[in-house]
């Protein structure tokens, strides 16, 4: 049987890749992943983390190694997600504790940190000293779209690895290489903005093209009353309600391979609990990434109205749009969001 290559599951990133799979040999004991969602930063850090493992294992079963790694239920793999929308001190806390502890079946324990760039200054305070000086078997991998003023000390304790965002134009020569027409990989590299996963989750979801027409489409219905506005309001939910169907599957068949797995080897340990947190992150972030796709071609719709609009009123539309983009980071009651900017577009901005 070929052995898995855990690389190889890694699109778009090769100088990060070259740079870690050598790392993977002698690993130091703080990495920062840098760039935006969608990159691949998770993955990577599952892969690297993989690599560490395998150079650490002792016993045979490789191959389960870098399985388990892969999926992110290594027992010595640790993915810390913030609760809320900031990495609070509560989180902080899990993260030294988690540090703390020793290695399951391997030399070495990696802990994963994900939206590091989130971290309120307390937080990054109180992590200061234990990524600086962990324990010998403990290694960080913190991942991050930025780095804000606050986080550049523990950042220089850091070994940092870029994971830029891939271009629209790059990303659609990935998936030509992959046998997808030009045409359809042009669209779904757009529609992603880049972010290769989106853009693997669009592809089994061909109706993102529906969901593109109705928010396209939306500046000629509202006509200014509250009805017009409640029934787009009620169409777009329903469409992004039913784009979490492909990712509901695929949770749906990882969640059968895990139950084979438990059948197998016992209930303990199986990493149940953080696959099912794994899974309502990702959908928390589906949404958000459907609401985000949406305003971007909402704004792009205002930009290309032209003549229709005086300059200011297209001005006003985008200010409101970017305006609602910008609350997301805040996890907004989806609904009420929509029914504030459509309400406001409608008043204000009449095609």
């Amino acid at each position: 049987m070929q052995e898995t290559d855990l690389w190889a599951f890694i699109k778009g990133q090769t100088e990060a890749v070259n740079f870690l799979k050598k790392a993977a040999i002698n690993p130091v004991h703080a990495y920062l992943f840098v760039g935006p969602e969608g990159a691949g930063r998770e993955e990577i850090a599952r892969a690297f983390s993989g690599s560490i493992f395998v150079n650490y294992e002792e016993g045979n079963n490789l191959e389960r190694c870098k399985d388990l790694a892969w999926r992110g239920i290594h027992p010595d793999l640790s993915i810390i997600e913030p609760e809320g929308r900031t990495l609070r001190v509560s989180d902080a806390q899990k993260i030294i504790f988690e540090s703390s502890r020793s290695p399951v079946e391997s030399q070495k324990k990696v802990l994963v940190v994900n939206r590091f760039d989130t971290a309120e200054p307390e937080a990054v305070a109180s992590l200061l000293k234990t990524i600086e000086e962990p324990s010998p078997t403990t290694i960080f991998i913190l991942l991050s779209e930025s780095i804000p003023d606050s986080h550049v000390t523990i950042s220089s304790r850091c070994v940092r690895v870029d994971v830029p965002v891939m271009t629209v134009e790059s990303l659609t020569e990935l998936l030509k290489g992959e046998g997808i027409p030009l045409e359809e990989a042009a669209l779904l590299s757009e529609a992603s903005g880049g972010n290769l996963g989106r853009a693997r989750l669009l592809q089994e979801d061909p109706s993102f093209i529906v969901r593109q027409e109705a928010w396209s489409t939306l500046p000629d219905r509202l006509d200014g009353s509250g009805a017009a506005v409640s029934i787009a309001v009620e169409e777009l939910q329903k469409m992004i309600d039913d784009a979490q169907m492909p990712l509901i599957e695929r949770h749906n068949q990882e969640l059968e391979h895990l139950a084979e797995q438990e059948d197998a080897f016992g209930v303990r340990g199986s990493g149940r609990q953080t696959i099912t947190e794994r899974h309502k992150r990702e959908i928390r972030r589906l949404r958000d990434d459907e609401l985000r796709f949406g305003l971007a071609t909402l704004s792009r719709r205002y930009r290309d109205l032209g003549i229709e609009l005086e300059n200011s009123d297209k001005l006003d539309a985008i200010g409101l749009i970017t305006g609602a983009a910008s609350e997301l980071e805040r996890n907004p009651n989806e609904r009420l969001l929509m029914q504030a900017l459509f309400l406001d577009l409608s008043m204000k901005v009449m095609v």
